[in-house]
C-alpha cells in the first residue's frame, strides 16, 4: 500500500511534499498571500520578476512569502527567447534562485505561449544551470524537444490563462502524460478544485493554480480547497482506480439467494 505521506515530487533535485504550486498575481492585497500559503501548504510559488523589488522598503512581494517556500520566478512579459533569458538572468542576480518558469507570449489576444521561442529559451537557460520549467501549448513533439533541451519539467496549459475553463486540452495532456519522462505540471486555466483533482487523477505530477485562488472571495479557503483536491486526485491516481464500463455490473451476486 502506498503511503501518501511519503509521496514526494522532485523538481531539479529539490523535494516537495505538496503538489499544488501557487502564484502571486491578481490578489486584491499582498497580505492575502501569506495566509493562502499557510492553508494550502503550497511549497512553491511563482512570481513575475517585475513584481520583485528587493531594494524596496515598502510592499515588496517577497516579504509576504515565507523563506521555506521555493520561489519560481517567471518570465511574464517576455515576447522573445532573448527577453526570457534576460529576465531569468536578472532574477538569478536578484537572489531568486535557479528555478525559472519560462513564459513567452506573442499572441496578445489569446495570451497563448509561443512554443518556438519557449524552446529556444529552455535550451539556453538549461545550459546555464537554471532549473527550467517551460509553460507551453500542449504538443507531443515540443514535449520531446523540451526534454532534449534540458527542461526539469514540462508545463502544458489546461486552457487559456486566467479563463478558469479547466482541462480543455485534456486529450493532448493525456498523450503528454503517456509519453513524458519528465514531471508534468498542468498550468493555466484551472478554475475549480474538481478540475485540479481531475488533472491529478489523470497522472499529472502537480498543478499550478493562481487566478482561481487569488480572485476568489476567500483566497485562504480556496487555497486549502485546491490543496485537498490535489491530494485527493493524487491518491486516486496512486490507487489505480478501476476503468469505466459500458455495461452495468452488479456489486453483489444476483443468483443463489431467493432463486437459482
Amino acid at each position: 500500500m502506498t503511503d501518501i505521506n511519503k509521496d514526494i515530487l522532485i523538481l531539479g533535485g529539490v523535494s516537495f511534499s505538496c503538489r499544488l504550486i501557487t502564484g502571486t498575481g491578481k490578489f486584491a492585497s499582498k497580505t492575502l498571500i501569506t495566509p493562502m500559503l499557510e492553508t494550502s501548504g503550497s511549497q512553491m510559488i511563482t512570481v513575475a520578476l517585475r513584481r520583485v523589488d528587493p531594494g524596496s522598503e515598502h510592499e515588496n512581494i517577497l516579504d509576504y512569502i515565507p523563506d521555506a517556500v521555493t520561489l519560481l520566478p517567471n518570465t511574464s512579459g517576455a515576447r522573445t527567447a532573448n527577453e526570457a533569458v534576460r529576465i531569468a538572468r536578472i532574477a538569478r542576480e536578484a537572489g531568486c534562485g535557479d528555478f525559472i518558469k519560462i513564459e513567452v507570449i506573442t499572441d496578445m489576444q489569446h495570451l497563448l505561449p509561443d512554443n518556438h521561442e519557449t524552446l529556444k529559451a529552455t535550451q539556453i537557460l538549461a545550459k546555464e544551470g537554471f532549473i527550467v520549467l517551460p509553460y507551453y501549448m500542449p504538443d507531443i513533439t515540443v514535449t520531446k524537444q523540451l526534454h532534449d533541451a534540458g527542461a526539469a519539467a514540462v508545463m502544458p496549459l489546461g486552457s487559456p490563462i486566467g479563463t478558469n475553463r479547466g482541462l480543455e486540452m485534456k486529450p493532448m495532456i493525456k498523450m503528454i502524460l503517456e509519453t513524458s519522462s519528465l514531471p508534468v505540471i498542468v498550468d493555466a486555466g484551472i478554475g475549480r478544485p474538481s478540475q485540479a483533482a481531475e488533472a491529478m487523477e489523470m497522472g499529472a505530477d502537480a498543478v499550478l493554480v493562481n487566478t482561481a485562488i487569488a480572485t476568489s472571495a476567500d483566497p485562504a479557503m480556496a487555497g486549502e480547497a485546491f490543496a485537498l483536491a490535489v491530494r485527493a486526485g493524487r491518491m486516486a491516481y496512486l490507487a489505480k482506480m478501476a476503468d469505466e464500463s459500458i455495461f452495468a455490473q452488479a456489486s453483489s451476486p444476483l443468483t443463489g439467494f431467493l432463486r437459482e
